[in-house]
């Protein structure tokens, strides 16, 4: 309820709808009412997905150098982070939280409408080094000069390492020599394409795993 404290021209004190009226040190004033929100307790459910969705977040970090590229198709309204958690939380991550299970396999590093290369391989050269082989491909909307990229994970240590583009479509081989930390372990292997201005990009795929090298 409100008062007129001054007559019916006078300063106004209280509640009117969604406005609260006072006087404070001498001041008239009028502020809008805002109701006190409760805050619902969450379920189990809802926390589960809170924190399958932290792990999931976590988790991408690092492949983040490479899904920057790989999901630009993919990213309109939102970043490419977004878009590859969003490919990822119900593929490669399943069950509940905590008791979640990661399917490394079913991870994409890109995602795209160009065509991919053909039978590509990888196998272990030397303790730190791997060669990567691939058919080119010439189906339509392909180009020599399309730029491959390899990420190489090691979900041990939860580390990535690879390369984005500086080798062609055409070359359909490429000998890389990895980070040294990787040395020893076993690493979850993927290839994907994009064209030289990165607007056209490939599905990736799934190498498999390459074991340490044997001598």
């Amino acid at each position: 309820m409100a008062k007129l404290t001054s007559g019916i021209f006078g300063p106004v004190s209280g509640k009117i709808g969604a406005l609260i009226a006072g006087i404070w040190k001498g001041i008239p004033y009028i502020r809008e009412h805002k109701p006190r929100v409760t805050k619902l307790e969450r379920t189990p459910v809802q926390l589960a997905n809170e924190e399958k969705f932290k792990f999931v977040n976590n988790w991408l970090i690092p492949f983040h150098p490479y899904i920057g590229v790989g999901f630009l198709n993919m990213a309109t309204q939102r970043t490419t982070v977004s878009a590859a958690l969003s490919q990822a939380y119900n593929t490669v991550f399943t069950g509940t939280y905590p008791d979640l299970e990661v399917h490394e396999d079913q991870m994409m590093i890109s995602m795209g409408k160009l065509p991919p290369v053909l039978n590509a391989q990888v196998v272990m050269t030397s303790a730190d080094t791997i060669k990567v082989t691939w058919e080119k491909n010439t189906k339509r909307g392909t180009k020599y000069n399309d730029q491959i990229m390899v990420v190489l994970y090691d979900g041990e240590q939860q580390i990535a390492d690879g390369f984005v583009g500086g080798v062609n479509r055409s070359a359909e081989t490429f000998t890389y020599k990895f980070n040294d930390y990787l040395i020893g372990k076993t690493l979850h292997a993927y290839i994907g394409v994009t064209s030289m201005n990165r607007t056209r990009i490939s599905n990736s795929e799934y190498l498999g795993t390459i074991n340490p090298y044997q001598s």
